[in-house]
Protein backbone atom coordinates (compact mmCIF):
# COMPACT_ATOMS: atom_id res chain seq x y z
CA UNK A 1 0.00 0.00 0.00
CA UNK A 2 1.70 3.66 -0.87
CA UNK A 3 1.40 6.45 1.12
CA UNK A 4 -1.06 8.42 -0.72
CA UNK A 5 -3.56 5.20 -0.61
CA UNK A 6 -3.16 4.79 3.50
CA UNK A 7 -3.04 8.60 3.92
CA UNK A 8 -6.44 8.57 1.68
CA UNK A 9 -8.40 5.74 3.78
CA UNK A 10 -6.83 7.31 7.42
CA UNK A 11 -8.49 10.67 5.56
CA UNK A 12 -11.47 9.23 4.34
CA UNK A 13 -11.90 7.11 7.79
CA UNK A 14 -11.84 10.30 9.70
CA UNK A 15 -14.46 12.29 6.94
CA UNK A 16 -16.46 9.59 7.71
CA UNK A 17 -16.56 9.14 10.79
CA UNK A 18 -17.31 12.77 11.55
CA UNK A 19 -20.02 12.28 9.39
CA UNK A 20 -21.63 9.38 11.14
CA UNK A 21 -21.69 11.20 14.53
CA UNK A 22 -23.53 13.90 12.96
CA UNK A 23 -21.40 16.91 12.80
CA UNK A 24 -22.99 19.10 9.97
CA UNK A 25 -20.64 22.04 9.95
CA UNK A 26 -16.96 22.59 9.31
CA UNK A 27 -15.09 25.55 9.61
CA UNK A 28 -11.93 25.99 7.59
CA UNK A 29 -8.51 27.92 7.97
CA UNK A 30 -5.94 27.40 4.50
CA UNK A 31 -2.61 25.91 5.60
CA UNK A 32 -0.56 23.46 3.97
CA UNK A 33 0.01 20.67 6.84
CA UNK A 34 -4.06 20.55 7.08
CA UNK A 35 -4.19 19.83 3.20
CA UNK A 36 -5.30 16.24 3.66
CA UNK A 37 -8.39 16.80 5.96
CA UNK A 38 -9.25 20.44 4.04
CA UNK A 39 -9.59 17.99 0.69
CA UNK A 40 -11.38 15.14 2.37
CA UNK A 41 -14.05 17.28 3.77
CA UNK A 42 -13.89 19.70 0.50
CA UNK A 43 -15.19 16.65 -1.54
CA UNK A 44 -17.81 15.57 0.51
CA UNK A 45 -21.65 17.04 -0.22
CA UNK A 46 -22.51 15.99 3.53
CA UNK A 47 -21.16 18.88 5.42
CA UNK A 48 -22.35 23.01 5.30
CA UNK A 49 -17.94 24.01 4.84
CA UNK A 50 -16.91 27.44 5.59
CA UNK A 51 -13.64 29.77 4.98
CA UNK A 52 -11.97 32.03 7.02
CA UNK A 53 -8.45 33.32 6.32
CA UNK A 54 -8.22 34.72 9.72
CA UNK A 55 -7.79 32.00 12.67
CA UNK A 56 -8.38 33.91 15.54
CA UNK A 57 -11.57 35.28 13.32
CA UNK A 58 -13.02 31.51 12.21
CA UNK A 59 -13.00 30.36 15.55
CA UNK A 60 -15.25 32.86 16.76
CA UNK A 61 -17.21 32.09 13.88
CA UNK A 62 -17.66 28.43 14.55
CA UNK A 63 -18.44 29.48 18.16
CA UNK A 64 -20.84 31.38 16.45
CA UNK A 65 -22.12 28.43 14.50
CA UNK A 66 -22.11 26.00 17.63
CA UNK A 67 -23.79 28.40 19.55
CA UNK A 68 -26.92 28.90 17.85
CA UNK A 69 -27.06 24.99 16.62
CA UNK A 70 -26.49 24.03 19.98
CA UNK A 71 -24.72 20.65 18.01
CA UNK A 72 -20.71 20.25 17.23
CA UNK A 73 -18.85 22.44 14.82
CA UNK A 74 -15.59 21.02 13.11
CA UNK A 75 -12.33 23.84 13.30
CA UNK A 76 -9.73 23.56 11.55
CA UNK A 77 -6.47 24.74 10.53
CA UNK A 78 -2.42 24.03 9.88
CA UNK A 79 0.46 23.52 12.72
CA UNK A 80 1.69 26.21 14.11
CA UNK A 81 0.59 29.79 15.57
CA UNK A 82 -2.51 29.31 13.49
CA UNK A 83 -3.82 26.85 16.44
CA UNK A 84 -2.47 28.87 19.05
CA UNK A 85 -4.92 31.85 17.23
CA UNK A 86 -7.69 29.66 18.01
CA UNK A 87 -7.47 29.90 21.67
CA UNK A 88 -9.11 32.95 22.66
CA UNK A 89 -12.38 31.37 21.04
CA UNK A 90 -12.09 28.10 22.38
CA UNK A 91 -12.09 29.43 25.83
CA UNK A 92 -15.12 31.12 25.42
CA UNK A 93 -16.80 27.92 24.52
CA UNK A 94 -15.38 26.36 27.37
CA UNK A 95 -16.60 28.88 29.98
CA UNK A 96 -19.97 29.34 27.71
CA UNK A 97 -20.56 25.51 27.28
CA UNK A 98 -20.37 25.81 23.75
CA UNK A 99 -19.11 22.42 21.50
CA UNK A 100 -16.51 22.96 19.27
CA UNK A 101 -14.28 19.66 17.47
CA UNK A 102 -11.25 21.72 17.45
CA UNK A 103 -9.01 19.84 14.77
CA UNK A 104 -5.39 20.73 14.25
CA UNK A 105 -3.01 19.28 11.91
CA UNK A 106 0.71 19.41 13.04
CA UNK A 107 4.37 17.81 11.82
CA UNK A 108 5.05 14.56 12.46
CA UNK A 109 6.69 13.48 15.87
CA UNK A 110 10.30 13.67 13.83
CA UNK A 111 10.04 17.14 13.11
CA UNK A 112 8.90 18.11 16.85
CA UNK A 113 11.55 20.08 18.64
CA UNK A 114 14.36 20.28 16.07
CA UNK A 115 13.90 23.47 15.04
CA UNK A 116 11.44 22.24 11.73
CA UNK A 117 9.31 25.27 10.26
CA UNK A 118 5.62 26.26 11.58
CA UNK A 119 5.97 23.19 14.51
CA UNK A 120 5.56 24.52 18.45
CA UNK A 121 4.20 21.90 21.16
CA UNK A 122 0.35 21.52 19.94
CA UNK A 123 0.07 18.41 22.74
CA UNK A 124 -2.43 19.79 25.20
CA UNK A 125 -2.19 23.05 23.45
CA UNK A 126 -5.16 24.28 25.13
CA UNK A 127 -4.97 22.91 28.46
CA UNK A 128 -7.81 22.56 30.91
CA UNK A 129 -9.98 25.09 28.57
CA UNK A 130 -10.87 22.04 26.77
CA UNK A 131 -12.97 19.06 28.02
CA UNK A 132 -10.47 16.47 26.33
CA UNK A 133 -7.51 16.48 23.99
CA UNK A 134 -6.16 13.18 22.38
CA UNK A 135 -2.82 13.20 19.78
CA UNK A 136 -4.09 11.04 16.98
CA UNK A 137 -1.29 8.42 15.44
CA UNK A 138 0.50 9.16 12.09
CA UNK A 139 -1.53 7.58 9.03
CA UNK A 140 0.34 4.29 8.48
CA UNK A 141 -0.94 0.89 6.55
CA UNK A 142 -2.42 -0.66 9.80
CA UNK A 143 -6.03 -1.57 10.76
CA UNK A 144 -5.99 -1.38 14.38
CA UNK A 145 -5.02 2.77 13.62
CA UNK A 146 -8.09 3.21 11.89
CA UNK A 147 -10.48 1.30 14.21
CA UNK A 148 -8.95 3.77 17.14
CA UNK A 149 -9.38 6.52 15.17
CA UNK A 150 -12.77 5.45 14.55
CA UNK A 151 -13.74 5.24 18.25
CA UNK A 152 -11.98 7.78 19.27
CA UNK A 153 -14.16 10.40 16.98
CA UNK A 154 -16.95 9.21 18.34
CA UNK A 155 -15.66 10.24 21.87
CA UNK A 156 -14.54 13.59 20.79
CA UNK A 157 -18.35 13.81 19.56
CA UNK A 158 -19.74 12.60 22.65
CA UNK A 159 -17.17 14.38 24.94
CA UNK A 160 -18.01 17.86 23.45
CA UNK A 161 -21.79 16.92 23.67
CA UNK A 162 -21.98 15.46 26.85
CA UNK A 163 -24.03 18.33 29.39
CA UNK A 164 -21.86 20.32 30.29
CA UNK A 165 -21.07 20.98 26.57
CA UNK A 166 -17.54 22.23 25.13
CA UNK A 167 -14.55 22.13 23.42
CA UNK A 168 -12.58 19.46 22.62
CA UNK A 169 -9.01 18.98 20.84
CA UNK A 170 -7.82 16.54 18.13
CA UNK A 171 -4.05 16.82 17.19
CA UNK A 172 -3.96 15.26 13.89
CA UNK A 173 -0.03 15.11 12.54
CA UNK A 174 0.83 14.59 8.97
CA UNK A 175 3.57 13.64 6.89
CA UNK A 176 4.39 14.52 3.38
CA UNK A 177 3.16 13.69 0.61
CA UNK A 178 0.31 15.50 1.42
CA UNK A 179 -2.03 15.15 -1.21
CA UNK A 180 -4.87 12.40 -1.61
CA UNK A 181 -6.70 10.14 -3.97
CA UNK A 182 -9.62 11.97 -4.50
CA UNK A 183 -11.21 8.94 -6.79
CA UNK A 184 -11.07 6.26 -3.14
CA UNK A 185 -14.52 5.82 -1.92
CA UNK A 186 -15.58 6.23 1.39
CA UNK A 187 -15.37 3.16 3.80
CA UNK A 188 -18.57 2.10 5.80
CA UNK A 189 -19.02 3.34 9.43
CA UNK A 190 -18.19 0.15 12.04
CA UNK A 191 -19.60 2.15 14.96
CA UNK A 192 -23.62 2.98 14.04
CA UNK A 193 -25.22 4.79 17.72
CA UNK A 194 -23.26 6.87 20.15
CA UNK A 195 -26.09 7.74 22.35
CA UNK A 196 -26.32 10.18 25.53
CA UNK A 197 -28.69 10.00 28.63
CA UNK A 198 -30.46 12.36 30.27
CA UNK A 199 -29.60 13.95 33.91
CA UNK A 200 -32.99 13.79 35.94
CA UNK A 201 -33.48 14.28 39.49
CA UNK A 202 -33.81 11.65 41.95
CA UNK A 203 -37.71 11.05 43.43
CA UNK A 204 -36.48 12.13 47.01
CA UNK A 205 -35.34 15.78 45.61
CA UNK A 206 -38.71 15.71 43.01
CA UNK A 207 -41.23 15.00 46.17
CA UNK A 208 -39.48 17.95 48.56
CA UNK A 209 -39.08 20.38 45.52
CA UNK A 210 -43.49 19.83 44.48
CA UNK A 211 -44.27 20.08 47.90
CA UNK A 212 -42.00 23.67 48.36
CA UNK A 213 -43.38 25.04 44.99
CA UNK A 214 -46.82 24.54 46.60
CA UNK A 215 -46.33 26.22 49.90
CA UNK A 216 -44.37 28.79 49.65
CA UNK A 217 -45.56 32.45 47.90
CA UNK A 218 -42.44 34.37 48.06
CA UNK A 219 -40.17 32.78 45.67
CA UNK A 220 -38.31 34.06 42.56
CA UNK A 221 -37.78 31.67 39.11
CA UNK A 222 -34.79 33.59 37.50
CA UNK A 223 -34.11 32.00 33.66
CA UNK A 224 -30.11 32.94 33.02
CA UNK A 225 -27.72 32.18 30.08
CA UNK A 226 -27.08 28.57 28.41
CA UNK A 227 -30.37 27.42 28.88
CA UNK A 228 -30.48 24.24 25.69
CA UNK A 229 -34.63 24.82 25.78
CA UNK A 230 -37.21 26.92 27.03
CA UNK A 231 -39.92 24.47 25.33
CA UNK A 232 -42.41 23.89 28.59
CA UNK A 233 -41.06 26.80 30.58
CA UNK A 234 -43.77 29.18 30.59
CA UNK A 235 -46.48 26.14 30.61
CA UNK A 236 -44.76 25.58 34.25
CA UNK A 237 -44.62 29.43 35.05
CA UNK A 238 -48.32 29.83 34.33
CA UNK A 239 -49.11 27.28 37.07
CA UNK A 240 -46.56 27.97 39.81
CA UNK A 241 -47.23 32.13 39.66
CA UNK A 242 -44.14 33.14 40.95
CA UNK A 243 -42.46 36.55 39.16
CA UNK A 244 -39.50 35.32 36.97
CA UNK A 245 -36.75 37.21 36.12
CA UNK A 246 -35.88 36.80 32.82
CA UNK A 247 -32.28 36.82 31.62
CA UNK A 248 -32.34 38.48 27.76
CA UNK A 249 -29.62 35.32 26.97
CA UNK A 250 -32.39 32.68 28.17
CA UNK A 251 -34.63 33.57 25.18
CA UNK A 252 -37.35 33.56 27.44
CA UNK A 253 -38.45 37.20 27.08
CA UNK A 254 -38.80 36.96 23.66
CA UNK A 255 -42.08 34.59 22.35
CA UNK A 256 -43.54 35.21 25.53
CA UNK A 257 -47.18 33.87 25.71
CA UNK A 258 -49.11 36.35 26.34
CA UNK A 259 -50.48 35.16 29.64
CA UNK A 260 -47.49 34.96 30.90
CA UNK A 261 -46.56 38.54 30.67
CA UNK A 262 -47.13 39.60 33.73
CA UNK A 263 -45.06 36.78 35.03
CA UNK A 264 -42.22 37.93 32.97
CA UNK A 265 -40.10 40.63 34.68
CA UNK A 266 -37.67 42.45 32.55
CA UNK A 267 -36.98 45.17 34.23
CA UNK A 268 -35.22 43.83 37.23
CA UNK A 269 -31.91 45.52 36.37
CA UNK A 270 -33.72 48.78 37.18
CA UNK A 271 -35.83 48.45 40.04
CA UNK A 272 -33.52 46.34 42.30
CA UNK A 273 -31.60 49.80 42.02
CA UNK A 274 -34.04 50.81 44.50
CA UNK A 275 -34.12 50.30 48.36
CA UNK A 276 -37.46 50.94 49.21
CA UNK A 277 -38.93 48.16 46.45
CA UNK A 278 -35.94 45.88 47.62
CA UNK A 279 -37.30 45.71 50.90
CA UNK A 280 -40.85 45.22 49.75
CA UNK A 281 -39.46 42.34 47.45
CA UNK A 282 -37.19 39.59 49.69
CA UNK A 283 -37.73 36.42 48.58
CA UNK A 284 -37.86 33.26 50.73
CA UNK A 285 -36.72 30.61 47.46
CA UNK A 286 -35.08 31.42 44.68
CA UNK A 287 -34.78 28.58 41.67
CA UNK A 288 -32.27 29.52 39.30
CA UNK A 289 -32.23 27.93 35.51
CA UNK A 290 -28.89 28.72 33.97
CA UNK A 291 -25.82 31.09 34.26
CA UNK A 292 -26.54 33.91 36.36
CA UNK A 293 -27.73 36.75 34.66
CA UNK A 294 -26.16 39.86 33.32
CA UNK A 295 -27.46 42.58 35.77
CA UNK A 296 -25.04 43.26 38.99
CA UNK A 297 -28.27 44.76 40.89
CA UNK A 298 -29.93 41.50 40.75
CA UNK A 299 -26.52 39.95 41.90
CA UNK A 300 -26.20 42.33 44.66
CA UNK A 301 -29.95 41.96 45.96
CA UNK A 302 -29.32 38.26 45.92
CA UNK A 303 -26.01 38.67 48.11
CA UNK A 304 -28.29 40.53 50.69
CA UNK A 305 -30.64 38.62 51.47
CA UNK A 306 -29.82 35.68 50.93
CA UNK A 307 -32.62 33.45 50.26
CA UNK A 308 -32.99 30.27 53.19
CA UNK A 309 -33.67 28.14 49.89
CA UNK A 310 -31.57 28.88 46.83
CA UNK A 311 -31.63 26.30 44.14
CA UNK A 312 -29.41 26.04 40.94
CA UNK A 313 -30.14 23.08 38.07
CA UNK A 314 -26.88 23.09 36.42
CA UNK A 315 -26.09 19.79 34.62
CA UNK A 316 -22.32 20.53 35.64
CA UNK A 317 -20.93 19.85 38.94
CA UNK A 318 -19.42 22.93 39.43
CA UNK A 319 -21.05 25.65 41.08
CA UNK A 320 -22.18 28.45 39.28
CA UNK A 321 -22.40 30.25 42.20
CA UNK A 322 -19.96 33.62 42.56
CA UNK A 323 -21.52 34.90 45.93
CA UNK A 324 -21.49 31.28 47.41
CA UNK A 325 -25.19 31.97 48.54
CA UNK A 326 -26.56 28.37 46.43
CA UNK A 327 -28.34 25.99 48.82
CA UNK A 328 -29.09 23.19 46.74
CA UNK A 329 -27.11 22.51 43.52
CA UNK A 330 -29.33 19.88 41.35
CA UNK A 331 -26.86 18.57 38.52
CA UNK A 332 -29.80 17.51 36.13
CA UNK A 333 -30.79 19.41 33.16
CA UNK A 334 -33.40 22.92 33.33
CA UNK A 335 -36.34 22.02 32.17
CA UNK A 336 -36.36 18.30 34.28
CA UNK A 337 -37.35 20.98 37.22
CA UNK A 338 -40.21 22.16 34.72
CA UNK A 339 -42.37 19.99 36.90
CA UNK A 340 -46.38 19.59 36.33
CA UNK A 341 -48.16 21.11 39.12
CA UNK A 342 -51.90 22.35 40.34
CA UNK A 343 -52.24 25.86 39.23
CA UNK A 344 -51.79 28.41 42.36
CA UNK A 345 -53.37 31.85 43.08
CA UNK A 346 -51.38 35.05 42.38
CA UNK A 347 -49.73 36.18 45.30
CA UNK A 348 -49.27 39.87 46.74
CA UNK A 349 -46.06 39.41 45.84
CA UNK A 350 -46.08 38.93 42.24
CA UNK A 351 -48.13 42.09 42.07
CA UNK A 352 -45.31 43.88 43.68
CA UNK A 353 -43.20 42.65 41.22
CA UNK A 354 -45.34 43.25 38.39
CA UNK A 355 -45.97 46.70 39.40
CA UNK A 356 -42.73 47.71 39.83
CA UNK A 357 -42.10 46.45 36.68
CA UNK A 358 -44.75 48.49 34.79
CA UNK A 359 -43.12 51.12 36.21
CA UNK A 360 -40.06 50.59 34.89
CA UNK A 361 -41.21 50.23 31.64
CA UNK A 362 -43.16 53.22 31.08
CA UNK A 363 -40.89 55.17 31.98
CA UNK A 364 -37.99 53.42 30.23
CA UNK A 365 -40.44 53.77 27.04
CA UNK A 366 -41.04 57.56 27.18
CA UNK A 367 -37.01 57.64 27.78
CA UNK A 368 -36.69 55.67 24.32
CA UNK A 369 -39.43 58.39 22.78
CA UNK A 370 -37.48 61.45 24.09
CA UNK A 371 -33.72 60.77 25.17
CA UNK A 372 -31.16 60.72 22.08
CA UNK A 373 -28.16 58.43 23.57
CA UNK A 374 -26.97 54.90 22.97
CA UNK A 375 -29.76 53.30 25.24
CA UNK A 376 -32.53 55.27 23.32
CA UNK A 377 -31.35 54.16 20.10
CA UNK A 378 -30.37 50.72 21.22
CA UNK A 379 -34.14 50.92 22.09
CA UNK A 380 -35.08 52.44 18.78
CA UNK A 381 -33.18 49.19 17.41
CA UNK A 382 -35.02 46.53 19.75
CA UNK A 383 -38.72 48.02 18.73
CA UNK A 384 -38.02 48.21 15.14
CA UNK A 385 -36.42 44.38 14.72
CA UNK A 386 -39.37 42.35 12.43
CA UNK A 387 -40.43 39.04 13.33
CA UNK A 388 -38.06 36.02 13.00
CA UNK A 389 -34.52 37.48 13.02
CA UNK A 390 -31.59 37.24 15.40
CA UNK A 391 -29.80 39.67 17.66
CA UNK A 392 -26.02 39.36 18.95
CA UNK A 393 -24.90 41.93 21.49
CA UNK A 394 -21.52 42.49 22.06
CA UNK A 395 -20.34 42.48 25.56
CA UNK A 396 -19.75 45.81 27.75
CA UNK A 397 -22.28 48.19 26.83
CA UNK A 398 -24.21 46.56 24.11
CA UNK A 399 -24.95 43.31 26.29
CA UNK A 400 -26.16 46.11 29.19
CA UNK A 401 -28.46 48.21 26.89
CA UNK A 402 -30.00 44.76 25.92
CA UNK A 403 -30.90 43.78 29.36
CA UNK A 404 -32.28 47.47 29.87
CA UNK A 405 -34.58 48.32 26.73
CA UNK A 406 -35.05 45.21 25.11
CA UNK A 407 -38.77 45.06 26.39
CA UNK A 408 -40.44 41.94 27.06
CA UNK A 409 -42.69 40.86 23.44
CA UNK A 410 -44.16 38.67 21.89
CA UNK A 411 -42.16 38.69 18.75
CA UNK A 412 -39.46 35.96 17.84
CA UNK A 413 -36.24 36.95 17.97
CA UNK A 414 -33.95 34.95 19.39
CA UNK A 415 -30.69 36.93 21.46
CA UNK A 416 -27.04 35.73 21.46
CA UNK A 417 -23.98 37.31 23.30
CA UNK A 418 -20.88 35.91 24.44
CA UNK A 419 -21.05 35.72 27.65
CA UNK A 420 -18.65 32.91 29.11
CA UNK A 421 -15.88 35.06 29.61
CA UNK A 422 -17.41 38.50 28.72
CA UNK A 423 -14.67 39.85 26.52
CA UNK A 424 -15.28 42.08 22.93
CA UNK A 425 -12.91 39.83 20.79
CA UNK A 426 -14.43 38.09 18.51
CA UNK A 427 -18.00 39.39 18.40
CA UNK A 428 -18.43 40.25 14.69
CA UNK A 429 -17.67 36.34 13.68
CA UNK A 430 -19.97 35.02 16.52
CA UNK A 431 -22.58 37.01 14.81
CA UNK A 432 -21.98 35.97 11.60
CA UNK A 433 -21.41 32.45 12.60
CA UNK A 434 -24.84 32.39 14.72
CA UNK A 435 -26.18 34.15 11.21
CA UNK A 436 -25.03 31.05 9.27
CA UNK A 437 -26.42 28.12 11.59
CA UNK A 438 -30.11 29.89 11.34
CA UNK A 439 -30.10 31.01 8.01
CA UNK A 440 -32.24 33.89 9.72
CA UNK A 441 -31.68 37.77 8.94
CA UNK A 442 -28.83 38.54 11.64
CA UNK A 443 -28.59 41.75 13.70
CA UNK A 444 -25.33 42.72 15.66
CA UNK A 445 -25.50 45.89 18.08
CA UNK A 446 -21.60 46.35 18.83
CA UNK A 447 -19.75 49.36 19.73
CA UNK A 448 -16.57 50.86 17.84
CA UNK A 449 -13.96 49.24 19.99
CA UNK A 450 -15.14 45.44 19.86
CA UNK A 451 -15.84 46.18 15.96
CA UNK A 452 -12.28 47.26 15.29
CA UNK A 453 -11.48 43.91 17.55
CA UNK A 454 -12.33 42.10 15.06
CA UNK A 455 -12.71 43.53 11.53
CA UNK A 456 -11.30 40.45 9.84
CA UNK A 457 -14.37 38.55 10.75
CA UNK A 458 -16.20 40.41 7.34
CA UNK A 459 -13.39 38.32 5.31
CA UNK A 460 -15.84 35.40 5.86
CA UNK A 461 -18.43 37.57 3.72
CA UNK A 462 -16.54 37.34 0.81
CA UNK A 463 -16.65 33.53 0.46
CA UNK A 464 -20.10 32.79 1.85
CA UNK A 465 -23.52 34.58 1.38
CA UNK A 466 -24.84 36.20 4.30
CA UNK A 467 -27.17 38.27 5.99
CA UNK A 468 -26.22 40.70 8.52
CA UNK A 469 -27.19 44.04 9.61
CA UNK A 470 -24.29 45.88 11.94
CA UNK A 471 -25.43 48.87 14.15
CA UNK A 472 -21.83 49.92 15.40
CA UNK A 473 -22.49 52.64 18.46
CA UNK A 474 -19.70 55.03 18.11
CA UNK A 475 -18.71 56.54 21.20
CA UNK A 476 -15.04 56.87 20.24
CA UNK A 477 -13.43 54.72 23.30
CA UNK A 478 -14.69 52.42 26.18
CA UNK A 479 -18.39 53.30 26.95
CA UNK A 480 -18.29 51.02 29.64
CA UNK A 481 -15.45 52.43 31.76
CA UNK A 482 -17.82 55.76 32.01
CA UNK A 483 -19.83 53.84 34.62
CA UNK A 484 -16.68 52.60 36.97
CA UNK A 485 -14.84 54.10 39.37
CA UNK A 486 -11.79 54.74 37.49
CA UNK A 487 -13.75 57.25 35.48
CA UNK A 488 -13.24 59.80 38.44
CA UNK A 489 -9.17 60.08 37.90
CA UNK A 490 -9.83 62.93 35.25
CA UNK A 491 -6.18 63.29 34.52
CA UNK A 492 -5.19 59.55 33.68
CA UNK A 493 -9.03 58.23 32.20
CA UNK A 494 -9.17 59.11 28.85
CA UNK A 495 -5.76 58.11 28.16
CA UNK A 496 -5.90 54.91 29.63
CA UNK A 497 -9.61 53.69 29.60
CA UNK A 498 -11.57 56.21 27.82
CA UNK A 499 -9.03 55.12 24.46
CA UNK A 500 -10.59 57.38 21.68
CA UNK A 501 -8.89 56.29 18.21
CA UNK A 502 -11.41 59.09 16.02
CA UNK A 503 -12.16 56.43 13.51
CA UNK A 504 -15.23 55.98 11.83
CA UNK A 505 -15.96 52.85 9.49
CA UNK A 506 -16.96 54.05 5.85
CA UNK A 507 -13.89 52.94 4.15
CA UNK A 508 -14.05 49.53 5.75
CA UNK A 509 -17.86 49.33 4.47
CA UNK A 510 -16.17 50.04 1.08
CA UNK A 511 -13.68 47.67 1.00
CA UNK A 512 -16.04 44.55 1.87
CA UNK A 513 -18.79 46.57 -0.54
CA UNK A 514 -20.90 47.13 2.54
CA UNK A 515 -24.61 48.82 2.71
CA UNK A 516 -23.15 51.93 4.89
CA UNK A 517 -25.52 54.60 6.78
CA UNK A 518 -23.51 57.11 8.71
CA UNK A 519 -26.02 58.39 11.45
CA UNK A 520 -25.63 61.46 13.96
CA UNK A 521 -29.50 61.78 14.95
CA UNK A 522 -32.20 60.06 16.06
CA UNK A 523 -34.53 60.89 12.98
CA UNK A 524 -31.63 60.09 10.82
CA UNK A 525 -31.23 56.37 12.77
CA UNK A 526 -34.74 56.03 12.36
CA UNK A 527 -34.70 56.20 8.69
CA UNK A 528 -32.17 54.05 8.35
CA UNK A 529 -33.38 51.42 10.20
CA UNK A 530 -36.64 51.46 7.58
CA UNK A 531 -34.82 51.62 4.73
CA UNK A 532 -34.27 48.04 2.31
CA UNK A 533 -31.33 46.70 2.89
CA UNK A 534 -29.75 46.17 -0.39
CA UNK A 535 -26.55 44.07 0.54
CA UNK A 536 -25.26 40.86 2.60
CA UNK A 537 -23.66 43.12 5.15
CA UNK A 538 -25.13 46.33 6.04
CA UNK A 539 -23.40 48.80 8.46
CA UNK A 540 -25.17 51.75 10.42
CA UNK A 541 -22.35 53.85 12.37
CA UNK A 542 -24.43 55.94 14.83
CA UNK A 543 -21.93 58.46 16.32
CA UNK A 544 -23.09 58.99 19.98
CA UNK A 545 -21.16 60.95 23.25
CA UNK A 546 -19.99 58.71 25.86
CA UNK A 547 -20.53 61.66 28.43
CA UNK A 548 -24.29 62.18 27.49
CA UNK A 549 -24.43 58.47 27.83
CA UNK A 550 -23.84 58.34 31.09
CA UNK A 551 -25.39 61.02 31.98
CA UNK A 552 -28.78 60.06 30.72
CA UNK A 553 -28.59 56.63 31.74
CA UNK A 554 -28.00 57.63 35.42
CA UNK A 555 -31.12 60.11 35.30
CA UNK A 556 -33.24 57.32 33.98
CA UNK A 557 -32.36 55.37 36.98
CA UNK A 558 -33.19 58.16 38.95
CA UNK A 559 -36.50 58.84 37.62
CA UNK A 560 -37.33 55.00 38.09
CA UNK A 561 -36.39 55.43 41.63
CA UNK A 562 -38.48 58.25 42.30
CA UNK A 563 -41.67 56.81 41.42
CA UNK A 564 -40.84 53.16 43.71
CA UNK A 565 -40.23 55.24 46.39
CA UNK A 566 -43.20 57.04 46.11
CA UNK A 567 -45.07 53.58 46.87
CA UNK A 568 -42.49 51.65 48.92
CA UNK A 569 -40.66 54.13 50.93
CA UNK A 570 -41.73 54.29 54.20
Amino acid sequence: MTNIEYLTSYVNQFVETIKQAGVKHIVMCPGSRSTPLAYGFAKSEDFAFYRQTDERSAAYFALGIAKAAKEPVVLLCTSGTAAANFFPAIVEAFYARVPLLVVTADRPHELREVGAPQAIDQIHLFGKHVKWSVDFPLPEDHAETLNFMERHIHRAVSTSKTLPMGPVHINMPFREPLLLNMEQALPIAEVQVSEIGKLVPSREFTEWYTDMLMREEKGLLIAGDSLHSTEGFWDFARMLKWPVLVDPLSNLRTSVPEDCMDLCIDQYDAILKNDAFKQAALPNVVVRFGAQPVAKPLTLFLKACRPNVYIVADESPIFRDSIHIVTHHVQVEANSLWIPIEEKQASNYLENWSKANDIATKLIQTYIENEEDEGALAGMLFEALPEGVDLFASSSMPIRDVDTFFNKTRKDVQIYANRGTNGIDGVVSSALGVQAATNRPGYLLIGDLAFLHDVNGLIVSRFHETNNTIVIMNNDGGGIFSYLPQSTETNYFEHLFGTPTGLEFSHIAAMYDAQYDAVHTKEAFEQALKQPKTKNIRIIEVFTNRQVNTETHRKLWAAISEELDAIWKV
